[in-house]
């Protein structure tokens, strides 16, 4: 069964590849895999729109949110309840800003096995050789280190890709900065989970550099993938978000 859909998805991306041969020759593989994470992205826009309205609901709710933490301040378990009833009530899920990152993940993991497998459909695995302008889609930075280094054809790809998690990582970290400065998280002092609040506070700003191991460790294909939807991300963020300041902070997700 997964054998045949993979077999499958090989195919169209194939195809795609076909289609953007005239414009981009021997990238046009390279080029299909960003077209496919763009519409991937596009489908799961309006839950990222849900999710902006959700966490603008949440910003509005937070002086009440900051009363329940106050009140119930010596029974955790008890704070934690009259929250949730709070959200249920106004119809606002806890979950609402995981599910674009969960709905991704699947395209990215097949995208990381169709160019992770010698194989494909009991086929030998053909992609496996497409490049990326002299790159293998199928490569990783530790075979580019083989041909040159970062400053070698194949490297320079891979520093390419680099430059742009590093420019996307540094807005995200500053945007997030701010965003915490102007609506700290209410702080649960009394409660077990007041230590590990503040640790993930002051980690989160720096998860979008997260992205830059994930370049260095996946094939090519699955690197574009990503570099693609980091870059798609921030840019959606900055637009849904533009006129608010979410209560806590929207953490930038690798994808």
């Amino acid at each position: 069964m997964f054998s045949s859909f993979f077999a499958a998805f090989a195919s169209l991306v194939t195809h795609i590849a076909d289609l953007l041969q005239p414009l981009f020759h021997g990238s046009a593989t390279a080029a299909a895999i960003i077209l496919f994470t763009v519409c991937v992205r596009l489908a799961v826009h309006p839950l990222s729109r849900a999710t902006a309205r959700g966490q603008k609901a949440r910003t509005k709710l937070a002086p009440r949110v900051a009363e329940l933490r106050k009140k119930h301040a010596k029974d955790p378990q008890k704070m934690q309840k009259a929250i949730m009833e709070l959200h249920a009530e106004e119809k606002i899920s806890p979950l609402g800003g995981c599910l674009p990152s969960l709905l991704q993940m699947p395209a990215f993991f097949v995208t990381y096995h169709l160019f992770s497998s010698a194989n494909i459909g009991g086929s030998s695995n053909s992609l496996l050789g497409h490049t990326l302008m002299g790159s293998p889609l199928g490569g990783r930075l530790k075979d580019a280190f083989g041909h040159g280094g970062l400053l070698g054809e194949q490297g320079a790809v891979y520093l390419v890709l680099f430059v742009i998690v590093a420019a996307v990582a540094t807005f995200n970290y500053g945007r997030t900065k701010r965003m915490m400065a102007a609506a700290p998280v209410p702080a649960a002092t009394d409660g077990p989970g007041a230590g590990a609040m503040g640790a993930m506070t002051k980690v989160m700003p720096l998860m979008s550099f997260a992205t830059l191991l994930t370049v260095s460790y996946v094939p090519l294909a699955a690197a574009l993938y990503v570099v693609t939807s980091t870059t798609w991300t921030a840019v959606e963020r900055a637009f849904l978000y533009r006129d608010t300041v979410p209560a806590g902070a929207v953490a930038a997700s690798p994808l």
